[in-house]
């Protein structure tokens, strides 16, 4: 294996790992709930609050560790990442895990975005796309293998042995790290207001809220995933996993799909691409009455909202490689960071709303997102017109 494959195996690893710690707790969350003798819906508001936090602190923790060695900074925050996972699987009471997750969300977002910054100066310019579509497919890999996993564990041996799980794979991760990163790359230094120039740029602030309206609308039923799946299609806990898995696959899928459609025709298409998605969940509520129409609904929903990921974070890259060299690790860190703002969006609005529509309805707190997200690409589309991104050779 060349040392270039093994950096991508790594880098994917990592992507696992976070998303693992991220978004297990959606199939542990009955647990939890029955452990601690709280409402799924209270314990749903720890997917808002991990999202909230690691949107928030992502920005800051980027922007002030960027006059470091990324290679000390990225096996620091790592340290701190395993700490606060390790402290979930110890949790005693709801505070304790809040407190957790807290910490793993504080650093995650600055893992992420570091390895992103890893990824492109490693890859060379015709695997950029690729590349990015494998780490959001590392994230979907954490669905395929890491949720029903610790779903599995959580069911048969407590939840908390699922944190364990996730310790143990950050730990391989950060010795792996040790020895593929390299051990300086070429930094431009800036200051605070440097940094975020890039934010004033209309292709970069019309794409965050984008993403923000996206992951939206996913969380606005995906976060109640599992009782979508047990309680509206009736679904056995037995099958429980193999769905879980089935969905990490077309989110797979999806992951690299989107990395062809960012190879070609970037973001062009995504505005009729989110059309389709509106239709899929304005039916999904119908499709829901049967458990064969329900299940392809949500499978063919699970490919296509994962489709705006690579070509948005290339999309971001090039802006800033091109016009804000000085911002590029703040760039590569942007779509996680609005992402996780969508997930605490569209996750805390499914928890206000749960009890007044319905599980069923859940779908439509979903669609009003997406069709919000549908014009802000319809206008960044006309912004790219008139000011498009130059390619980087």
């Amino acid at each position: 294996m060349t040392k270039y494959r093994l950096q991508v195996v790594v880098f994917v690893l990592t992507a696992f790992m976070l998303g693992c710690n991220e978004f297990m707790v959606v199939g542990v969350i009955s647990d939890i709930a029955k452990s601690f003798d709280m409402s799924i819906a209270i314990v749903g508001y720890l997917v808002t609050a991990f999202a909230l936090v690691y949107a928030v602190s992502t920005p800051f923790i980027t922007i002030f560790t960027s006059q470091y060695n990324r290679f000390k900074v990225l096996l620091t925050l790592m340290v701190v990442f395993i700490i606060g996972n390790t402290l979930g699987a110890l949790a005693s009471n709801y505070a304790i895990l809040i407190v957790s997750r807290v910490m793993t969300a504080m650093v995650a977002g600055s893992i992420i975005s570091l390895i992103m910054t890893f990824a492109t100066t490693i890859a060379p310019m015709n695997k950029r796309a690729g590349l990015i579509s494998w780490l959001y497919s590392g994230f979907s890999i954490a669905s395929i293998i890491g949720i029903p996993i610790g779903t599995t564990i959580s069911t048969n041996y407590g939840w908390r042995n699922a944190f364990w799980l996730v310790s143990v794979v950050a730990i391989m991760t950060f010795i792996a790290l040790i020895f593929i990163l390299p051990r300086d790359t070429k930094q431009v230094k800036s200051t605070l207001l440097g940094q975020l120039t890039l934010l004033k740029d209309s292709r970069i602030y019309v794409g965050v809220f984008a993403i923000l309206g996206s992951a939206a609308a996913i969380y606005g039923y995906y976060t109640y995933i599992r009782p979508i799946l047990t309680d509206t299609l009736g679904f056995s806990l037995g099958m429980l996993n193999i769905l879980l898995f089935a969905l990490g696959i077309t989110s797979i899928i999806g992951n690299q799909l989107s990395g062809r459609i960012a190879d070609k025709s970037g973001i062009t298409k995504m505005p009729q691409i989110f059309i389709f998605e509106m239709f899929l969940l304005l039916i999904m509520p119908f499709a829901l009455n049967l458990k064969s129409t329900g299940l392809i609904v949500l499978l063919v929903v699970g490919v296509v909202t994962s489709l705006l990921g690579a070509p948005m974070q290339v999309h971001f890259l090039g802006v800033a490689e091109k016009d804000y060299p000085q911002s590029l690790v703040l760039a590569s860190s942007l779509s996680s960071i609005f992402f996780n703002f969508g997930i605490s969006l569209g996750s805390a609005t499914a928890a206000a709303l749960l009890g007044i529509i319905g599980l069923q309805n859940i779908s439509f707190i979903a669609f009003g997102y997406a069709l919000l997200t549908f014009v802000l690409l319809v206008v960044l589309n006309k912004i790219l017109k008139r000011n498009p991104v130059r390619e980087s050779h």
